[in-house]
């Protein structure tokens, strides 16, 4: 029965064959798509393309919202470990990614460019600008990137050194490299650091710092084909000696200015970050920083309003000339720039929708503003302020409050120069118009320097602020003289003392909805996500999930790695990945290290980390290993070769290396070997390479063996030998 059963599947096999009725082979899949292909119409039709994440806030709007919901409160506390990437860096990290057709873009330190599958973390290619370390030197806050635009086949970036490169987005291959900068020279330290803006067939690029003498604030557009450029705008006034101004809308700006106002330092007021375009009005949105010098009242002066420093412009994207308007903070003595990130919405106050451009800036205010006109529509307080008493409603000018004036005795003063939020994204449901903002609910100690002992703080000007937790009078004395305690200048005000908080503002009604403490007062950038989750990264080293509607925390992921980074939320092959660049720093160098960081716990180890439910646990750095002190050299030069190093070290090295545990070397520990070399690294720049440039347009050989002295003295100090037995 089993043979004849056998027989008769044979003959039907050849009656198959004979009939030509074969089994076909199954068609060959889909070719890939070309690498990097978005466009306006792609970009524009982000929200009916969920699992992608097409530029650095996901879509034209810079909500950095996802639609995606396979990750919800049922199955959050699933999440871990998918992939992970490792950049080979130790340095401060805060960059967004882009995910486009399966492939994920990412800028490191100094502007260098990673393209990584973004189901599996196999690298595809890197690229290397080569940017020279001794720009390091002239980045306020690290060496740092806020991300790339990808555009057409392309990827975009803006390196430290100021060049503006477009690269293969397929091969990493580099099409072209323009330079951005006006002029170049240590007097004009200009660097770039955020991510550049597609605006039709342009390319937009800012530049930072303006913490230094001699920047003169622009943005800058180049067209997108061959990167030759289209225009510049300035932001401020030039130096009236050199003549008319040379655009028209700085004529209006030079009255707003006080007449003796120091002309070389540049002004400041740049673009380093809150870029946005948008297509339909063809505007290209800035903020503008600080202007230079801090303050504008030093020396007897009176100040002025300063334009267009600490503002939000809008430019008509095709001429470069002004369209709008808005300044935040007139007459700007607390670095409260309005470089944030621009958020676009629709928004109905009761008078019918109104296309909008929203910021929460550095000052303590929620703005929102006409797109179209630059109208004040609104502009309410998200933390404690007391820099100002509020928002004139008719004139949209902040009330001033004597309690902030500094000049003649330190004031304590809400925010800090870091702001009530700084760079680091906030995140925009536009379904609920609620938006989620790091914010920090923190004060300084602001001192005018001009007349002290200390004197001009290189890159800081004539004013030093001090959070409350380095406020050490007797510390601080031989440098600033006597000082008023804590408790004087706390008297009426919030606790002295630096706090993070995340919070829900809901825009329509103007108020905050809830709030959460964060690890730190410097915690990362925030996702929202159409599934009512809201993640943001910590500087402790956990990626934090909470509900958006209570702010009820769902889930917390150990990462190991602190992270100042926005995650993104995308989707390949079915899977939804929460993905995030792990690496702390930036304003964080000027500061010791809390022992609350993971960079205090670990090595600083910076990594592309993605997550999917149903994942493992996220693989650990190693522990960092802090040596015992070992024995300095001998004592060098007298008290007052010491004394003076003091002065130059607070001046030149100390917004960087900080005597105590920090993301750069503390240099108290250097080895016997970088004690020989020491003044090859300080004056030849022999160390560029790893970022430590040379000082020698600024400092002296005599200068150099007094901040040697200074650092051999500070040796000895923390230099603590095993007790004889």
């Amino acid at each position: 029965m089993r043979l004849t059963t056998l027989r008769f599947v044979f003959v039907l096999a050849l009656i198959g064959v004979a009939t030509g009725c074969e089994r076909k082979a199954p068609p060959p899949p889909p070719p890939a798509p070309p690498a990097g292909q978005i466009d306006a119409a792609r970009l524009a039709g982000a929200p009916a393309e969920p699992d992608q994440w097409l530029a650095t806030g996901r879509d034209g709007n810079g909500s950095y919202h996802s639609p995606l919901k396979d990750i919800d409160a049922g199955n959050v506390t699933r999440l871990g470990f998918a992939w992970e990437y490792k950049l080979g860096t130790r340095r401060g990290l805060e960059a967004t990614p882009v995910v486009v057709d399966g492939t994920l873009y990412v800028s490191g330190n100094f502007g260098r460019v990673y393209a990584v599958d973004a189901a599996t973390g196999a690298e595809r290619w890197r690229y290397d600008p080569e940017v020279n370390g001794q720009w390091g030197r002239y980045a306020c806050c690290d060496a740092i990137n806020r991300g790339v635009a990808v555009w057409q086949g392309r990827v975009y970036v803006g390196t430290l050194d100021g060049y503006l490169h477009a690269i293969d987005a397929a091969t990493g291959k580099r099409i072209y490299k323009v330079d951005t900068l006006p002029e170049r020279s240590p007097q004009h330290p200009y660097t770039t650091s955020a991510t550049p803006v597609i605006a039709g067939d342009k390319v937009i690029v800012g530049s930072a710092g303006a913490d230094f003498a001699g920047v003169r604030g622009y943005v800058a557009a180049f067209e997108l084909a061959t990167g030759a450029l289209s225009w510049r705008f300035y932001t401020v006034p030039r130096n009236p000696k050199e003549g008319p101004q040379d655009q028209p809308h700085l004529a209006k700006a030079l009255a707003t200015w006080d007449p003796r106002h120091r002309w070389e330092a540049g002004s400041g007021a740049t673009v380093w970050d809150g870029i946005n375009y948008d297509p339909d009005l063809k505007l290209v949105y800035i903020g503008t920083g600080n202007g230079a010098p801090y303050n504008i009242k030093e020396d007897g002066r009176k100040g002025g309003d300063d334009l267009y420093a600490a503002s939000i412009v809008a430019i008509h994207a095709e001429s470069g000339e002004l369209a709008w308007y808005y300044q935040t903070t007139p007459g700007d003595r607390w670095d409260y720039d309005s470089t944030q990130k621009m958020i676009f919405a629709e928004l109905d106050f009761g008078q019918g929708a109104r296309k909008v451009v929203m910021q929460a800036a550095k000052n303590g205010f929620y703005y929102v503003l006409d797109r179209a006109t630059g109208e004040l529509l609104s502009a309410d307080p998200y933390a404690f302020i007391n820099w100002t008493k509020g928002i004139d409603k008719k004139t949209g000018r902040p009330i001033p409050n004597p309690a902030a004036e500094y000049e003649k005795d330190p004031k304590l003063i809400f925010p800090a120069t870091s702001g009530a939020h700084s760079w680091q994204p906030m995140s925009y449901d536009p379904v609920n118009h609620v938006t989620f903002i790091p914010s920090m609910e923190w004060p300084m100690i602001y001192i005018e320097t001009s007349h002290r002992r200390a004197g001009l703080v290189e890159g800081w000007f004539t004013v030093n602020a001090f959070p409350p937790e380095m406020y050490d009078r007797a510390g601080l004395k031989s440098l600033y003289g006597d000082l008023p305690s804590i408790e004087t200048l706390d008297k009426g005000l919030p606790p002295a003392k630096s706090r993070g908080y995340l919070r829900a503002f809901d825009v329509l009604n103007h108020k905050v909805l809830w709030e959460v403490p964060t690890a730190t007062s410097w915690d990362g950038g925030v996702l929202s996500t159409a599934s009512g989750l809201v993640f943001q990264g910590d500087a402790a080293g956990f990626l934090n999930v909470y509900a958006a509607a209570s702010g009820k925390q769902l889930a917390k992921v150990e990462l190991g790695t602190g992270m100042l980074a926005a995650p993104i939320s995308y989707r390949v092959g079915g899977v939804e990945y929460i993905a995030v660049l792990a690496g702390y720093g930036g304003n964080a160098v000027n500061y010791p290290l809390g022992t609350d960081t993971a960079a205090y716990r670990y090595d600083n180890e910076g990594r592309i980390i993605a997550l999917k439910v149903g994942g493992g646990a996220v693989p650990m750095p190693p522990a960092r290993k802090d040596e015992p002190f070992a024995e300095p050299p001998a004592h060098e030069g007298t008290p007052v070769t010491i004394a003076h190093g003091e002065v130059l070290y607070n001046r030149f090295c100390g917004r960087c290396h900080i005597l105590g545990p920090g993301i750069l070397p503390d240099l108290r520990r250097l080895t016997t070997a970088k004690h020989q070399i020491f003044y090859d690294i300080v004056l030849n720049g022999v160390l560029a390479p790893n970022g430590m440039g040379r000082w020698d347009d600024v400092l002296s050989r005599a200068d150099a063996e007094a901040l040697h002295a200074y650092i051999v003295d500070e040796s000895w100090k923390a230099f603590a030998p095993a007790p004889a037995h």
